[in-house]
């Protein structure tokens, strides 16, 4: 049989568990356990059933246990701190909570093929040697999604996060993404990390994949990085749409606490980023999906921790928060839509009206919400996908 919960597959016939793309190694005694605690997912499961079912009824100390717990925790995503898919109760045992998508016989090839292989990914080289990750998804015209802070091909095609707008979109069009330098499946062994290196890494993409004219979808950071590409390649883009985004970063909108404030998280960032227990990276959560459900907080908490190392999360963050391309707004000659959600708790609605009224003929849409990333509960997101696709109806 095969289980099928968030992102994973756990397959009881091959023995193996894949997380997206992944294939996770496993001890056979942690694969054991692992698969006891999914098929007896209505219960808690004593220590005593554990060692029947797992050890055959042989002693085993109880650091032995908890260190194979441990284990499968961790290589389903969880820890000890979250325990948001193995829970401990206390006195009683243990018990899988994660919600099950499907339960399906393993050699149904039909139901058996996972969401990830809906995609194509593929890696080309940039100008400075850096390898870039890119993703293709659907059979209609041609619509690039720039990159933004942060992404992970993978884990966003699953992601609750992500994952409706992604399908969404390449329901419709032949969707081309990319993992920017430094996190997700591009190279995290990048010297540079700034703004030009990241149009850079677009134009190499777009290149890679031979569009020769296309729309270019910018979210967030993606938008200064979209409008950068199409002033210094006018012929190939043919309409620009601009999600959540801003022509200057937290430290250069003239605010004295925004800038130090910025300070402070690049410092925090380097030393609680990679933790386990996601304290840290919560405080990114509230901000970019504040009325998020706690399936989806969760899943945003650990995306973060598995798309960028500590140091390159910081990098990434300190170039974007002193992005300033105000004056390549008068010089976009494509067609333009802007939208922005009135309560953005990320990136204020102020900076969505002065992408709009800084480029000529850009018409703005004011959403309804409060999450920057905007989720498939929101009010604004109907809306969202209506006014991209009659945008760029041929």
């Amino acid at each position: 049989m095969q289980f099928r919960f968030e992102n994973q597959i756990l397959d009881s016939d091959r023995r193996e568990l894949w997380r997206g793309s992944e294939l996770v190694s496993l001890e056979p005694q942690v694969f054991d356990l692992l698969l006891y605690l999914v098929q007896n997912r209505d219960r808690v499961v004593s220590k005593e059933d554990l060692i029947a079912s797992v050890w055959g009824g042989r002693i085993v100390s109880d650091s032995t246990l908890d260190s194979r717990i441990n284990a499968a925790r961790k290589a389903v995503g969880d820890s000890g701190d979250e325990q948001w898919l193995i829970r401990t109760v206390a006195r009683k045992g243990v018990r899988f909570v994660g919600a099950l998508d499907d339960v399906t016989k393993s050699n149904d090839s039909a139901a058996a093929t996972p969401r990830h292989l809906q995609q194509e990914i593929h890696f080309c080289t940039a100008s400075d040697g850096v390898r870039i990750a890119y993703a293709l998804a659907g059979s209609g015209p041609p619509l690039v999604k720039a990159a933004n802070w942060l992404n992970h091909l993978e884990y966003d095609w699953e992601s609750p996060v992500w994952s409706h707008l992604l399908h969404a979109l390449a329901a419709d069009y032949r969707l081309i993404r990319y993992d920017e330098r430094g996190n997700g499946l591009s190279d995290w062994n990048a010297n540079d990390i700034s703004f030009d290196a990241f149009v850079r890494d677009l134009e190499t993409v777009v290149d890679a994949v031979g569009l020769k004219r296309f729309p270019l979808l910018g979210i967030s950071q993606g938008c200064p990085v979209s409008i950068a590409y199409a002033v210094r390649n006018p012929a190939r883009v043919s309409h620009l749409v601009l999600y959540g985004g801003y022509a200057r970063g937290r430290c250069q909108r003239g605010n004295p606490a925004e800038i130090e404030q910025a300070d402070a998280v690049q410092t925090l960032m380097r030393h609680g980023w990679g933790q386990e227990n996601p304290a840290f990276r919560q405080i990114f959560t509230t901000r970019f999906i504040p009325n998020g459900t706690p399936e989806q907080m969760r899943w945003f908490n650990v995306l973060q921790r598995i798309t960028a190392s500590p140091d390159n999360a910081a990098r990434i963050r300190r170039s974007t928060d002193n992005i300033d391309i105000t004056e390549l707004l008068p010089q976009i000659r494509v067609p333009t839509l802007v939208l922005h959600c009135r309560n953005d708790a990320a990136i204020p609605l102020e900076e969505g009206r002065i992408l709009a009224a800084g480029i000529p003929g850009a018409r703005l849409v004011t959403l309804e919400g409060c999450n920057h990333l905007i989720l498939e509960n929101d009010p604004g997101w109907p809306r969202l996908l209506d006014e991209i696709r009659d945008f760029l109806e041929p």
